[in-house]
């Protein structure tokens, strides 16, 4: 299973991600909203992910700053549902 989660939630969060990981999630880390790594366990098995930059979300523009009063967290909970 791979979940999405930024960044911060990577810091905030660190000790329940290594647990996750160690029972075999997957994690990918967004950085100013795109996808930037992915934490994975270590034995793993080697699966191609693709090349990040066939990714749209990785090719979106930059839209600007928000007009409508809302944090990146809550751009995030809205596309990913969190």
């Amino acid at each position: 299973m791979n979940t999405v989660i930024n960044a911060k939630e990577l810091r905030s969060g660190l000790p329940q991600v290594v647990r996750k990981v160690r029972r075999g999630m997957r994690f990918t880390v967004l950085y100013r909203s795109r996808p930037a790594f992915q934490v994975v366990p270590v034995d793993a098995p080697e699966t191609p992910a693709g090349q990040v930059a066939e990714d749209p979300l990785y090719r979106a523009k930059p839209l600007g700053r928000s007009v409508d009063g809302r944090s990146a967290a809550d751009h995030d909970a809205l596309l990913y549902g969190r």
